[in-house]
């Protein structure tokens, strides 16, 4: 398989640089997001295009640390317990995830293992009818991490966070039934400097 590492820059260009100096950030600092930064970010992503210009995305804020510790703990459970469930496959795949999110820690231990110390949680919806939702919802949060990147903030999309649909807190969010998460995506002041991993090279066609 080939790979590189394409560590590039882009002189005046901008927005290249910006996507090529992002990364999933899972440790972040105790400083508070200027309500003003998050209201830039969300805007970022309402300019993403969608299916027939329909914009079906909602943006659920969440910026209380006890709130979302809270939150973190409950999806965590849940979603360890929807794998047990699902047999030794799936109990496996989950506890592989939970603990890469976690760094290798015991994530039952953490304070927050789900959402990493994030001073905001961004929970994603759309309508549950929308088919092209989920590819609706990916251009959105990827302009809002980008936008993050641009503002000097680092960001992380948390699959997990969906699962917050089955704990007890999930009405406090105020979602209306017509509406489902279909992603979370964490932001904040990062304390960490990821590696860019490897990335494929062998996945391009040129049709001519």
């Amino acid at each position: 398989m080939q790979t590189t590492i394409t560590k590039r820059t882009f002189p005046g260009a901008e927005t290249m640089n910006t996507i090529y100096c992002r990364r999933s950030v899972r440790k972040y600092t105790n400083k508070a997001v200027d309500k003003k930064m998050i209201e830039q970010i969300i805007d970022a992503g309402r300019i993403a295009p969608s299916a027939i210009n329909k914009q079906p995305w909602k943006f659920y804020v969440l910026t209380d640390k006890e709130m979302i510790k809270s939150f973190s703990k409950e999806i965590s459970a849940v979603a360890v317990k929807g794998f047990v469930r699902s047999g030794a496959k799936g109990i496996v795949d989950v506890a592989s995830h939970l603990l890469h999110l976690a760094h290798g820690s015991n994530f039952h231990a953490m304070e927050d293992p789900v959402f990493h110390g994030a001073p905001v949680v961004v929970f994603l919806t759309a309508p549950r009818d929308n088919e092209w939702a989920s590819l609706d919802i990916g251009m959105c949060a990827q302009n809002m991490m980008l936008a993050a990147k641009s503002l000097g903030l680092e960001s992380c999309p948390v699959g997990l966070g969906k699962y917050i649909e089955k704990t007890k807190h999930f009405p406090s969010l105020k979602v209306p039934p017509g509406e489902q998460i279909l992603l979370s995506v964490i932001f904040g002041y990062g304390n960490e400097k990821p590696e860019l991993h490897e990335r494929k090279k062998e996945n391009i066609v040129f049709v001519d």
